[in-house]
């Protein structure tokens, strides 16, 4: 009803202005609440649940045990990403993006009354697997619809890298909350954390999703798919589609990630094992630290999403892959000392060269596909790298310290990543500045790449 009304009725300048702002809010809110959930469960498992939930296990295993449970969550994202981004394309923006808040905020509450090993043997680690494969198809289905919320009410093309830039500050303000919660109940709890303490941040999610449920009822569809619906240009199948129309963009997309969201996983769930285990420091110096990460990504996020506007998508994403390849190494010299400073400021600024990319990441990606295909195709190819990178990355660094006792070869793993986003990046067409209103292929001379030629554009 929404997307007939806004396409039936064009909206002044100044109501596309205030539903821009709802949009922004409400997607922006939302990832957070999101990512709340998704990095709770990340904070966690690197410092409860091996011991709760593999108490037998080695405990190198039990930790490879509880980030396999943690990866699961990655494995799951490309399937909500199918499911729901076939929905957004047939159903609008909005409608999905409730479902998708649900599913996750449901799943995360549940966690916190889920019993330990002690309790009920292997089925509690069964029970937190299942839980996780939800939360990770409800986040593979939130990212694709917060962005185009966003992205889609922006009516100058000057601007777009910024705007789509905000849901992206979800992840920071996500990982904020998380570990702000972590820490607080760390300290209220005391010994008590590992008994009842970690549960109380799981449980608290459902407040955060009933906020973030007000919000997103109260927006409207987005012009694009309201102007599809009134053209009646709506697939039948747009997840099909996408995969035969553009399957070389989706590919690009999630390879074009690796650098992004391999080292953030490891920068910031790893590094709680790595601290604690190996380094020898407290897990509140950790929580810290990563709580003052994602501080400085508030304002790192949206200023390279700016950049993106001026110096162009491409480019930008392409400086932060190679910072990130650089970085690996000065990082794990700094953790490697020992001093609580210079592991506080690594950790610290391990997020900046994370910022050059995501920040220009959402419209890099979203931007490189056609209008009706555009939350499906988009979607897929931003959750696949959960596949390779994201949910890999903590196993990977855990495999690599256990083998070579150094943690220049997780730099080295980090390197290879940035090698591989570099050149999915390079061959990833650059829409900065270009209408991506109309579709793509709405001449015969596109072809079958669902590209628009120049003349097109």
């Amino acid at each position: 009803m929404d997307a007939l009304q806004v396409g039936a009725t064009p909206l002044s300048d100044e109501d596309a202005r205030r539903q821009l702002r709802r949009a922004v809010i409400a997607s922006t809110i939302g990832t957070t609440i999101e990512w709340y959930d998704f990095f709770l469960y990340s904070t966690v498992t690197g410092l409860v649940f091996a011991k709760l939930y593999f108490p037998e296990s080695d405990p190198v295993v039990g930790t490879l045990q509880a980030f396999l449970i943690y990866a699961v969550g990655f494995l799951a994202r490309p399937v909500g990403a199918a499911i729901f981004g076939h929905y957004g394309d047939r159903i609008g923006r909005k409608a999905t993006l409730i479902v998708t808040l649900l599913l996750m905020g449901l799943a995360t509450f549940a966690v916190a009354f889920v019993p330990t090993y002690a309790t009920i043997g292997i089925w509690g680690a069964v029970a937190l697997t299942v839980l996780r494969f939800i939360q990770g198809v409800g986040v593979g289905g939130e990212w694709g619809g917060s962005v185009l919320m966003s992205m889609e009410w922006t009516r100058t093309n000057a601007h777009r890298g910024f705007v789509a830039s905000w849901p992206q500050f979800g992840v920071p303000a996500g990982l904020f909350l998380a570990n702000l919660a972590v820490l607080a109940m760390s300290q209220i709890s005391g010994s008590g954390f590992l008994t009842w303490g970690w549960r109380v941040p799981f449980f608290l999610s459902i407040v955060l999703v009933a906020i973030g449920l007000y919000i997103r009822f109260n927006i409207l569809e987005t012009p694009i798919f309201a102007r599809l619906v009134a053209e009646r240009r709506i697939e039948k199948t747009p997840m099909l589609e996408v995969l035969r129309r553009q399957p070389k963009d989706i590919l690009l997309s999630a390879f074009a990630r690796m650098a992004e969201q391999a080292p953030f996983y490891i920068f910031t769930a790893f590094v709680f094992t790595y601290g604690v285990s190996t380094l020898g420091v407290t897990r509140d110096l950790l929580l810290t630290a990563v709580l003052a990460a994602s501080v400085l990504e508030f304002f790192t996020i949206p200023f390279f999403g700016h950049l993106s506007d001026l110096i162009g998508r491409r480019r930008m994403y392409m400086i932060g892959a190679a910072v990130v390849g650089v970085f690996g190494f000065l990082y794990f010299a700094m953790v490697g000392s020992r001093d609580p400073l210079w592991i506080f400021v690594a950790i610290v600024l391990s997020l900046v060269p994370h910022s050059m990319m995501y920040g220009p990441q959402a419209a890099l990606i979203a931007e490189s596909f056609t209008g009706r295909l555009r939350y499906s195709g988009a979607s897929m190819g931003y959750q696949l790298a959960s596949v390779i990178a994201g949910g890999p990355a903590p196993l990977i660094a855990t495999a690599l310290f256990a083998y070579y006792h150094s943690g220049y070869a997780i730099a080295g793993y980090i390197l290879g990543c940035a090698v591989l986003s570099l050149i999915a990046a390079s061959r990833l067409g650059d829409y900065t500045n270009k209408d991506i209103s109309r579709e793509y292929d709405d001449r015969p001379s596109t072809g079958n790449s669902g590209h628009a030629t120049p003349a097109a554009r």
